[in-house]
């Protein structure tokens, strides 16, 4: 691929994202307006940007190369993140939006900590500010560590240079025009995206023969695993298998940059479209990037690293203008979750931890120089501690899930929660996501990724709740 062209394509693509951040900048005046955009979000906007956040790197890049390495069974990791998918826009986005509103709230932990009361609610904000700075600063770091692997196998720069150069594009824009400037850019990049999940699966049907070339292609590169819906497993443990891949679409319900989105949700109306938008988006997007792993390992059965299958699709099946766009898209994918994450994190920062408050003249200054902080750590982290993209981000999204997801069910549900029991069901299901996977390795990850989330959830259950207003 030409280097020039790719050059050439990636700088005008940046300008516009630094364009739509000076843009957006103008529309941002406060915290309600830099975290929620002033809750003006419209359906398309609220998708597309939503989609996009959700999907990352890992979906492009670390779907594509699962389903290489893993078969037909990879369809259902696609197959759980549209259910999980469907049941956050018609079950939580209604009432999420409904509740914050009312409540005034501008973030997760406002919404997470509503009726905690006592002296332990201190503890339960620090907790919850913990976990997601912690969790946000692996998953940026593996957004650049994934922007860093594209600038470098494109322009053959350091990996490490590649990671900083990255992360001063997501930071730019970011920085100037807060959650507008993201919310836009990312429905730029999930246009994008859908539109390589269009090209890249056409494109390789065509290469492979056709659906009966893409059949018997497989069929003659593939092991009897890979033909497998279940990964070659029977019985109860083939079950483990489908329901463990499945199980990865859990951590949707705790993401705090997912759920915000339906905070800044404009009003009903804008939910219902933006809920059908965003199915059609997933079934194009996660099972676009399954069939491209699948067919990848027709057309490139030797492949050293799966990650990789991506570019170097792009590379043998495009034209370079093309594969330009392409690999654009794959930026599109970092910047759309990496950013969306920062700005979440700069919140925690200086709303959620009291920061600005402490220093009501300089709000602004103090959230933009906690996004700043927040880059840095990570920069250091995916230039220092490399990992597989899709093994860094994964943790960090069950955990989330896991902390989270049953804390917003049931405060939902319309059950009053007492701090500590909030504070209990976090601990055990962030302390089990990360626990399990050290400790064993069950089929299809089953324990690993329903454990957590469902042992959080029984402990918001057993516990003793009031109909009354908790004081801890």
């Amino acid at each position: 691929m030409n280097p020039g062209i790719v050059a050439t394509t990636l700088v005008l693509y940046m300008g516009a994202l630094v364009v739509v951040g000076v843009w957006a900048s103008r529309r941002t005046h406060d915290e309600t307006d830099f975290f929620l955009g002033g809750r003006g979000l419209g359906p398309f906007v609220a998708a597309l940007s939503y989609s996009a956040s959700a999907a990352s790197a890992w979906t492009l890049l670390g779907l594509s190369g699962a389903a290489w390495v893993l078969g037909v069974s990879a369809l259902w990791i696609a197959a759980g993140a549209t259910m999980t998918m469907l049941v956050a826009w018609f079950w939580i986005a209604p009432r999420l939006m409904r509740w914050t509103r009312d409540r005034d709230q501008i973030t997760l932990t406002d919404f997470l900590i509503d009726d905690a009361g006592g002296p332990a609610r201190p503890g339960l904000v620090g907790l919850i500010s913990l976990i997601i700075l912690v969790s946000f600063t692996m998953y940026v770091a593996a957004q650049f560590q994934g922007a860093g692997q594209t600038f470098a196998a494109t322009f053959g720069w350091s990996v490490q240079g590649s990671i900083a150069i990255g992360a001063a594009i997501i930071l730019g824009y970011t920085l100037i025009g807060g959650f507008w400037a993201v919310s836009v850019t990312d429905s730029i990049q999930g246009a994008l995206m859908a539109l390589t999940a269009i090209l890249l699966p056409v494109t390789a049907l065509v290469a492979v023969g056709g659906p009966s070339g893409f059949v018997e292609g497989l069929q003659a590169v593939a092991t009897e695993e890979q033909l497998s819906a279940t990964g070659g497993r029977a019985g109860l443990i083939g079950l483990g298998v489908v329901i463990g891949s499945m199980a990865i679409g859990i951590g949707t319900f705790g993401q705090p940059q997912l759920l915000v989105r339906f905070m800044a949700l404009r009003d009903e109306r804008a939910r219902r479209q933006a809920a059908w938008l965003t199915t059609g988006w997933y079934g194009l997007v996660f099972f676009g990037m399954v069939f491209v792993g699948l067919a990848g390992r027709i057309l490139q059965p030797d492949l050293g690293n799966p990650e990789t299958l991506f570019f170097t699709l792009t590379e043998t099946l495009f034209h370079p203008v093309f594969g330009a766009i392409l690999l654009a898209a794959v930026l599109s994918a970092i910047m759309s979750t990496a950013d969306s994450q920062l700005v979440v994190s700069a919140s925690v920062i200086s709303h959620d931890l009291g920061l600005a408050r402490r220093f009501p003249k300089r709000q602004m200054l103090i959230t933009r120089l906690s996004v700043a902080l927040v880059v840095v750590v990570a920069v250091l982290v995916a230039a220092f501690l490399p990992a597989q993209i899709f093994d860094r981000v994964l943790s960090s999204w069950i955990a989330l899930g896991s902390a989270f997801g049953p804390l917003v069910f049931v405060r939902l549900s319309g059950r009053k929660i007492k701090t500590r029991s909030a504070i209990a069901s976090i601990v055990t299901g962030f302390l089990l996501a990360v626990g399990l996977p050290l400790a064993l390795s069950s089929p299809g990850m089953i324990v690993e990724r329903t454990v957590p989330f469902l042992a959080a959830w029984v402990v918001l259950l057993v516990a003793r709740t009031s109909s009354v207003r908790s004081e801890g």
